[in-house]
């Protein structure tokens, strides 16, 4: 009889003990969890930061400025233009003509 109350004690404390372990792992998980999730909602607006910035940089107003200033690029004069009809197409095609 003392042989099965030991037993069964040691058998309670081997169950007692599994508990413990598995709900130390479980909150361990759920708070590796929650960092991740922090970790995707911060990716998601440095995201969101980022298409902005994209959009930024790749402006039409904001091209045209860097080609002017930086390079000295500027649209031809309208003297300088000629339109070409296609053969095949009724699309025409702007040529800037060169003058000597």
């Amino acid at each position: 009889m003392i042989r099965i109350n030991i037993l069964l004690t040691l058998l309670l404390i081997a169950c007692a003990l599994s508990i413990v372990s598995s709900q130390h792992k479980a909150r361990r998980l759920f708070v590796e969890l929650e960092k991740e999730q922090g970790l995707a909602r911060q990716l998601a607006v440095e995201w969101g930061q980022l298409q902005l910035e994209q959009s930024t940089w790749a402006m039409p107003t904001r091209i045209e400025k860097i080609a002017v200033n930086q390079f000295h690029m500027r649209v031809p004069d309208a003297s300088r233009i000629q339109t070409i009809p296609l053969a095949n197409s009724s699309a025409a095609v702007s040529v800037e003509v060169q003058k000597p």
